[in-house]
């Protein structure tokens, strides 16, 4: 039976050991591989889904959206949307209600890839709506991925230049992570739906 918290804090997250990512990584850079990856992926019916933007350090400036995630449960695809830009192949893949795309702050991410081409996507799953069923009141990836599985994300990647000519294998295994933790969480609570062998712990007692 699993407990699962309400909330973790910055400070317990920091105790926790490091995640990591053991599957395969393919850096998507033409539309050809893009096609290739969507063939793949459309084969799929549940995947994780995240993007990285250049992070932008002058106020006024801002960048379109660099990467695109897509993740299953041992490889993820990072598509280099700011080499291939969004490709009919990428359009169809999130247009497609047969393939589940869970994600976190998905509006953000949609809003974002929009300014790249026009898309109406189709089957996704929220995961800060998604958590509340299980008590949980984080909303950020970090913080649902440390309460179930007991591990931190490293955020060191976040501000990087995600468009540089060639991502770093710390660029490459950040990005990887955050799409696969989102499949990660979906599937352990609806394992955990399923089986319903969990708790909700009780709420923390707040001291004035």
């Amino acid at each position: 039976m699993m407990t699962i918290e309400r909330t973790i804090s910055k400070e317990q997250i920091k105790e926790l050991p490091k995640a990591t990512y053991h599957g395969r990584i393919y850096v998507v850079q033409t539309e050809a591989e893009a096609d290739k990856a969507v063939l793949f992926l459309k084969s799929q019916h549940l995947v994780g889904i995240d993007s990285e933007t250049r992070p932008s350090f002058r106020k006024g400036q801002t960048h379109k959206v660099a990467l695109l995630q897509v993740a299953t449960e041992d490889s993820c695809f990072l598509f280099r949307l700011n080499v291939i830009g969004l490709t009919p192949s990428l359009v169809s893949f999130l247009e497609d209600p047969n393939v589940l795309k869970v994600g976190l702050s998905l509006r953000d991410d949609f809003m974002m890839l929009h300014k790249r081409g026009a898309f109406d996507v189709q089957g996704c799953v929220e995961l800060q709506e998604y958590v509340r069923a299980f008590g949980i009141q984080d909303k950020s990836l970090q913080k649902i991925y440390a309460l179930l599985f007991k591990q931190r994300i490293s955020k060191s990647q976040q501000l990087t230049n995600w468009e540089a000519d060639v991502l770093t294998d710390g660029q490459k295994h950040y990005a990887a992570i955050d799409a696969w933790a989102c499949l990660s969480i979906y599937n352990l609570l609806q394992d955990l739906k399923e089986t319903g062998s969990f708790v909700i712990a009780p709420p923390k007692e707040t001291i004035e």
